[in-house]
């Protein structure tokens, strides 16, 4: 789906990958988040990050408001409801910022904790 808002100049269009990509971009600069998951694929968190931001970001935009879901893999021995809190309100203000859109609601799904010292 395309986000469009009518102005008196003319017809706006945002794509839900542009949403995507700055919310996972958002995302990776908050402290405290190792990276994005990719989804559970036999019993692995696939770790993604760098130019695969869109991974475990998923949107719905509609004409002004939009919701966002993030899967995410955070940093051992952080407080995983305080980087939750902080995430959610970085990635509403990065989007709401650079877009327009009203974001309605940032879910946030922690599906795996890595070590500092962990590949990712």
């Amino acid at each position: 789906m395309t986000e469009q808002l009518q102005l008196d100049m003319g017809l706006i269009r945002i794509s839900d990958d542009v949403v995507s990509k700055i919310a996972g971009m958002a995302a990776l600069e908050t402290p405290g988040i190792a990276a994005m998951s990719g989804g559970l694929s036999e019993g692995w968190a696939k770790r993604l990050s760098g130019k695969n931001v869109q991974k475990g970001v998923t949107v719905e935009v509609g004409q002004l408001e939009a919701a966002i879901d993030l899967r995410i893999i955070v940093l051992y021995e952080t407080p995983i409801h305080e980087v939750c809190r902080m995430l959610q309100q970085n990635v509403r203000e990065a989007v709401e910022s650079m877009t327009g859109l009203k974001i309605v609601e940032v879910n946030v799904k922690v599906e795996n904790v890595a070590f500092k010292d962990d590949e990712i």
